[in-house]
């Protein structure tokens, strides 16, 4: 890293397209190669070329990622009281004011942290302080939402069943998770761009996950760098990584071997979104300047909308098939878990191909409309084919909100549940939120085994639950008798 030091009078000698230093952090860059390549457009880059911009690129950009993305001959050098230079104005602040707003603008102040008493105040206060754009980007699910509300709809549909007269007064919830200990039975699911919420975003959810004790799966599309998330935890703390193929298979290869050597745990693919969903409320508003750490990928507006989750989702590699999970295991060294499974037939076959884990899910709703909601995947799974769960382990995620939700994943069989969009929403607090949030979730734990009559969650089994309302949902397999030559087309 070069220490030498840069005065002010240099950085403004170089504030044109064709020589172009920006200064962030005391570090100065420069960026005169990238200009044309910036996400945001040139414009804005030479705005702030030849200043500090330490100001303006915050606001848009997670700290580190210049590091992880430039090479160490574009450092300068350090700038001299980098502090006493104002950024310019108008930069990225006019390009932002749109949206920059909060939903309810007299209910700026949030209310106390402890006044929160469930997953769903969380939400509540998060409409009403995100700016449109990051809450619609958040909530939003595919099309006309069906999956998105019966994940949860059926969740509560499933009626318990408990037992009395036993001695509940130690009840243990520990869970192990791919042979990691976890204080619950429950992960955080990696859900991108958590800076949108808070500037601290993934990095106050891998100290949440720390102070906790339960295991944070990090975005291929967060906001901050892998290497910036993982340091920010503890070294004993185990971190799993959610992972979108690149069609640029290369960059998986180097993302793969990064993961390693950071220590990643075990990497989660992505299976349900070769490209994503049409998530019409993210759409309609106009998407701002901002870019992956990771993936690097990037939001710009096209004729289709402003969809962050549409136009971040470029990169991804359609061609992905289960030849390809040999290769991402042996590039990574890593326990392979398949995130989107929402077929037994599927099931089954990452048994024959020799995962780790299954990840029950339909993207929280946000990419097939009308597939089938989670729980009642877990349900039919358990039914079709008990197996499976003796085979690897199966997690689940879409609609968990609630303590007594989570049980009744693990008495199916789930091994732990992912929550997902509950944790965006409580960095509204920062870390103190999700903190806060977890212990929530594993209070209504403890109290729903405790009224269940369970001290251990190996004690909790199908015979706690009455599913009736749901079973009949199930298709039957000889409902619609295969026609011959469709079976035949289908082989080719």
């Amino acid at each position: 890293m070069s220490t030498t030091q840069v005065s002010f009078a240099e950085l403004r000698r170089h504030d044109k397209k064709e020589d172009c230093w920006i200064a962030v952090h005391s570090k100065v860059w420069d960026l005169t190669e990238f200009i044309d390549e910036h996400p945001g457009g040139s414009e804005i880059l030479l705005k702030c070329a030849g200043t500090n911009a330490t100001r303006e690129f915050d606001a848009v950009h997670a700290p580190g990622i210049l590091e992880e993305n430039l090479s160490d001959d574009k450092l300068k050098g350090i700038l001299e009281e980098a502090s006493s230079d104002v950024p310019p104005k108008g930069a990225v602040s006019e390009a932002r004011e749109k949206n920059e707003a909060p939903h309810d603008q007299d209910a700026q102040i949030n209310p106390e942290l402890h006044t929160l008493i469930n997953a769903a105040d969380f939400e509540r206060v998060a409409s009403k302080s995100l700016t449109p754009k990051t809450w619609a980007f958040y909530s939003s699910a595919a099309t006309d939402l069906i999956t998105h509300q019966q994940n949860k709809a059926l969740l509560r549909r499933i009626m318990i069943q408990p037992r009395i007269l036993r001695n509940v007064k130690d009840v243990d919830f520990r869970r192990k998770i791919l042979g990691h200990n976890s204080n619950a039975p429950f992960f955080i699911s990696p859900a991108a761009m958590a800076r949108l919420a808070h500037p601290d975003g993934e990095l106050a959810l891998a100290k949440a996950a720390k102070t906790e004790g339960i295991i944070q799966c990090i975005s291929n599309n967060a906001s901050y760098p892998l290497g910036s998330i993982v340091e920010s935890g503890d070294p004993q703390q185990p971190f799993f990584f959610q992972l979108y193929v690149n069609s640029e298979r290369h960059k998986t290869t180097e993302l793969l071997l990064k993961a390693k050597e950071l220590g990643i745990k075990a990497i989660f693919v992505t299976v349900d979104a070769p490209v994503p969903g049409k998530r019409e409320a993210d759409e309609r508003i106009a998407a701002g300047s901002i870019q992956s750490a990771i993936s690097g990928a990037k939001a710009t507006n096209d004729k289709k909308g402003g969809g962050l989750g549409r136009l971040m989702a470029q990169y991804i590699d359609k061609s992905l098939t289960w030849s390809d999970l040999a290769w991402i295991k042996e590039t990574s060294g890593l326990p392979i878990v398949l995130k989107g499974v929402q077929n037994v037939q599927d099931a089954k076959m990452a048994v024959e191909y020799g995962v780790d884990g299954i990840m029950l899910s339909n993207h929280g709703g946000r990419s097939l409309d009308t597939a089938q909601p989670a729980i009642l995947n877990l349900v039919e799974l358990r039914m079709k084919a008990p197996e499976v769960f003796s085979k690897l382990e199966v997690y689940v995620d879409g609609g968990f909100e609630r303590g007594s939700d989570i049980l009744k994943a693990i008495a199916l069989g789930a091994t732990a549940v992912g929550v997902g969009r509950p944790y965006l929403y409580s960095l509204v607090y920062g870390q103190e939120g999700a903190e806060h949030l977890t212990q929530i979730l594993k209070d209504e734990i403890e109290v729903s085994m405790r009224l269940c009559g369970i001290t251990d969650l190996e004690q909790a089994s199908p015979d706690l639950l009455n599913t009736s309302d749901i079973d009949h949902l199930v298709r039957s397999s000889n409902k619609f008798p295969a026609v011959p030559w469709k079976v035949e087309r289908a082989k080719l």
